[in-house]
């Protein structure tokens, strides 16, 4: 990783619940090469790995897979399903070209893995995946680019109107 002046995201880490098609997944499919893995070692033979994907910009998406460190029977890598919220709440999202866009999407169909949509966000093109544990991945590509309007996004904290008009389906 390159070092960092200004506060920027290191890295983002989640579980999963099966590394190798994780590793599958973030390396083959998205391109993020595998850069890290550690393993950590407790008592009565658990253990964890930590691995980290290169997502382009010098910060990590980071993995942890479990093996008897303090997980608990039947638990959920999702975000969003297992809390009882519709898959898209709880997801990442990486900035993208529409070149970046088409090359993963033609990994994808090649592997037999669909989008789960497409979305014109009028400010913004934006490309869903789910990966093997549960969680949204979002190539967003920036058209307009996201507005940045701190007054108007202070006003509507407590709006119940839409502010835009909502995303179109590509």
């Amino acid at each position: 990783m390159r070092p960092v002046s200004a506060p920027s995201l290191h890295h983002v880490a989640y579980a999963c619940r099966d590394i190798h098609e994780t590793v599958r997944f973030y390396e083959h499919l998205m391109g993020f090469p595998l850069v890290n893995t550690e393993v950590s070692t407790g008592p009565d033979g658990a253990y964890l790995r930590h691995v980290f994907f290169d997502t382009g910009d010098g910060s990590c998406i980071a993995f942890f897979d479990l093996h008897g460190v303090g997980e608990q029977e039947g638990w959920h890598s999702d975000l969003s399903s297992s809390v009882g919220v519709p898959v898209w709440v709880n997801h990442i999202a990486f900035r993208a070209t529409a070149e970046r866009q088409d090359e993963v999407r033609a990994r994808m169909d090649a592997a037999g893995v669909k989008p789960l949509m497409e979305l014109d966000h009028h400010w913004c093109v934006s490309l869903y995946y789910v990966d093997p544990n549960g969680i949204m991945v979002e190539l967003c590509r920036d058209t307009t680019g996201m507005p940045i309007e701190p007054e108007e996004a202070h006003r509507l904290l407590d709006s119940t109107e839409a502010s835009r008009p909502p995303a179109i389906p590509c």
